[in-house]
Order: C-alpha cells, then structure tokens, then sequence
C-alpha cells in the first residue's frame, strides 16, 4: 500500500494489487456540520467496493485506526465566510494534518479540496466560478499523471466523465506556484472536451490551467472538484469515478479491465443503485 513518508516511498504495482487483496483498505469518512456527500462516499466503499468504512465526526481526533481518510462534498458550516474557512479549524483538521504527514492517503472530493486548500495540504486558492452561478453537470476531465495512489489505475492521457456541483471551483495559484505544480507533476486532472483537448470552452469555472485536481508534494494528499462517488454505478449515468477508489485499492490494470474504459459509459455494473448526494450553494 502506498504510505508515504519524508521519501514518499511504495510497494511495487504487483506488491499493492496482492496486498489489497489480502488485507481490505480501512476507510474514514470525514462529517462536518453541512457536509451532505458523507452518505454517498460511505455507500461506494461499503457497497462497490466491499471495504471497511467508518463515520468520524468532526470532533473526533483519532485516525488511527485508517488507511484513508476522505473529506467528502457538501458545504460545511454553511460555507461561511468561504467555503472550508470554518470546517479547516475544526478538531479532527489536527489529527488530519499528522496523518498526512505520517504518509497516510487524504482525499477531498469538492467541499473536501476547499477544505484542504485552507488548511495549508494543498497548495493553491479557491475561488468563485468566474460566470459567479452554481454548475451542476457533467464535465470530461484529462488525467495528466498516473505518478500517484488516486491515478495509478488510469493510463496518462486518459479521459474520465465526471459530475461536479460547485459554486466556488475555480483553482488559482500565482505563476510561480503554477509553474512549480507543473514541473512535480502535481497537476492530475485538467477540465478537457471528450477528446481530451484542453480547451477555455471546456472549463467550467474558470480555474487557472483548466485544474480539476491537484495533489500535494508527496503525493499522498489529493483533491479534485468533481465528484468521482457519483459516477461509480451504471444507474447514475457512468462509471469512471471507479478509476478514482480503484487506483487508490491499487488495483491498477486489473481495474482497468474490470471497469472497462473511461468516458464511455458503458462499463460492466459493479453494484445496485446508490443515492446521489443533493447540490449545495459554493460546492458539494
């Protein structure tokens, strides 16, 4: 498994594929007052993906017992003052800062992203979309890096179909950060068309660079605005958020095969039904 310390070192693909298989991946799912995505995330581990996962309230301080901790969508704190600026200070934030120094995998999916953006585990700012209105729709997203355990079951290039729901995902970052991002390969997903081009037409809120996701320097701490927890069933209208989960149980090429390619929509079922988590007014 993929636990990064100060030389962000790993097992080999073949190693983590068998060492998922042998022993589950703990799961954490992080619940802030006005998160509303925890329920959608709990049900993908739980029910897709058959891994243990637990609650932890955001008074909580023990991460102990997790192999992952994800921070899901919704509006935490009402999204007071800017989306995650209350929720970063909240008890359990500590306890995820020491777990990701330790090499533990942290995901922030949307809310989650803004809140790791202010906590300082993510480089970078969040704003306002620049059209200032609330997206809610599918978006095609280019992954730029497979150099991580949220990409390493994607191939570089490689399109996913993904929704978002957000009203503040518009990346920024000044230029010498942007170009330091680049140079680490710290950029994973950019907003793209379905063939992959990068284009302004294809960014749906103005982020600097087209950026959906970024990870930080260890590559252990990643956040991306669109939401992959949505897209891991057939009835939901697509697959590809199963890359996401897949890469992060290292399941690499086997995963690959099972779900089929991103972007087409036709992937094998994987599990019944699942809810999709409600919108909320900056980004769930």
């Amino acid at each position: 498994m993929w636990r990064c310390g100060s030389s962000c070192d790993r097992i080999g693909p073949s190693e983590t594929r068998l060492a998922a298989q042998e022993a589950p991946l703990r799961f954490g799912v992080i619940v802030f007052p006005g998160t509303n995505c925890d329920r959608d995330t709990y049900h993908v581990i739980d029910t897709v993906f058959r891994q243990p996962v637990e609650y932890i309230w955001h008074q909580d301080t023990d991460l102990s017992p997790y192999d992952c901790v994800i921070l899901p969508g919704g509006f935490s704190y009402g999204d007071y003052l800017r989306a995650g600026a209350i929720a970063r200070f909240s008890p359990v934030m500590r306890s995820v800062e020491r777990f990701a120094r330790e090499g533990g995998l942290v995901l922030g999916i949307c809310n989650g992203f803004q809140v790791l953006l202010e906590a300082g585990l993510l480089p970078g700012a969040m704003l306002r979309n620049d059209h200032l209105q609330f997206r809610c729709s599918w978006v095609h997203v280019r992954v730029e890096s497979t150099d991580s355990p949220f990409t390493s079951a994607c191939e570089e290039g490689q399109v996913l179909k993904l929704p978002i729901a957000h009203q503040e995902g518009s990346y920024y970052a000044p230029e010498d950060l942007l170009r330091q991002l680049e140079r680490r390969s710290q950029i994973l997903l950019r907003y793209c068309d379905p063939q992959g081009r990068v284009t302004r037409e294809s960014n749906p809120n103005g982020s600097l660079e087209n950026i959906a996701g970024i990870c930080n320097e260890g590559r252990n701490v990643f956040g991306l605005m669109p939401h992959p927890e949505r897209c891991c069933e057939p009835v939901l209208g697509g697959t590809d958020g199963t890359f996401i989960f897949r890469s992060i149980l290292g399941l690499g090429a086997e995963g690959r095969v099972a779900a089929g390619r991103a972007g087409s929509g036709s992937q094998q079922p994987l599990s019944g039904p699942g809810p999709v988590g409600p919108g909320s007014r900056e980004g769930c």
